[in-house]
């Protein structure tokens, strides 16, 4: 892990091409140089600068930044302009401690003041074809939930680096899905509505350090036109050592990515009971053909 990549990022005293090579550096966790052609955006380094934050201030996230973060999701790319989805702010602490139960009461959830749950939404589609005295069968097969799952998470990315862009942290909350039936009773989800995943929002706490945590080598996720068969030992080696470099830093429990990757696949209880999905699934109204 190149700490003096870190350290860079912290300098207010570089280029824009330096803080680029920087912002790779430590995305990788690796020395590598940035070529040159391409210039640096804001967006750009708002993306690349993304960590988790799990610690939080009490600090309230103002109605007039809820919205901007909501209108920025809109703003997302959606299958034939359907917008199939919809997403609930949870402020209330009672309510947000009941869904952290089902979640595994994780510390973020309980400190950060705003928790945003996003939905895979049918129901509103479902509703407008009744309202039209129109069929709606194309509701019940497996394309039509996948396209609102992918809506989900294409507006939920937006309202993310929104909300980074703004100075504020988040955290992906994807234990809903260990009981998701508990979490739509609490928020009243009629049939065909889905929680995909949660996502908590606040100031982070500046007292817990959060780092940027490396990612894959581009060799092993860009492929170009066919795909190959990946990632090589040698690769997968200089990720763990990457890796290990960042848990360090952060004072994490050491452990290699690829054993922490098998782990996480390799029971269906690994899934904390997220393998009962499919005929949860057909419960909430999801016919799946």
């Amino acid at each position: 892990m190149p700490i003096a990549a870190t350290n860079r990022l912290k300098s207010c005293q570089q280029s824009p091409d330096e803080r680029l090579e920087a912002l790779l550096q430590v995305r990788y966790g690796d020395d590598r140089t940035q070529s040159g052609g391409v210039r640096l955006t804001q967006a750009i380094d708002t993306l690349l600068s993304h960590r988790t934050v799990r610690s939080y201030l009490p600090t309230p996230v103002s109605t007039e930044t809820l919205e901007l973060a909501i209108a920025a999701a809109q703003s997302a790319s959606t299958s034939s302009n359907l917008q199939a989805w919809s997403v609930i702010a949870v402020e209330d602490e009672g309510r947000k401690a009941r869904i952290n139960a089902v979640a595994g009461n994780q510390r973020q959830i309980e400190q950060a003041p705003l928790l945003l749950i996003w939905l895979a939404d049918l129901s509103r589609l479902r509703r407008i074809a009744d309202a039209q005295d129109s069929a709606s069968d194309g509701l019940d097969y497996l394309e039509s939930f996948l396209l609102a799952v992918i809506d989900a998470a294409l507006a939920a990315q937006n309202a993310l680096i929104a909300l980074e862009s703004l100075g504020l942290g988040t955290c992906y909350i994807g234990a809903i899905r260990n009981d998701p039936v508990t979490v739509a009773h609490e928020l009243n989800l009629p049939k065909q509505v889905f929680p995909v995943f949660g996502l908590t929002v606040g100031f982070p706490d500046p007292a817990v350090k959060s780092d940027v945590k490396p990612r894959l080598p581009q060799t092993v996720v860009l492929h170009h036109e066919q795909y190959r068969d990946n990632p090589s030992e040698k690769e997968l080696r200089a990720y763990n050592q990457t890796l290990r470099a960042f848990q360090k830093i952060q004072s994490i429990a050491p452990v290699d990515w690829s054993e922490q990757a098998a782990h996480r696949v390799a029971t269906k209880e690994s899934l904390k009971n997220r393998d009962k999905l499919s005929a949860i699934l057909k419960d909430f109204g999801f016919q799946l053909k």
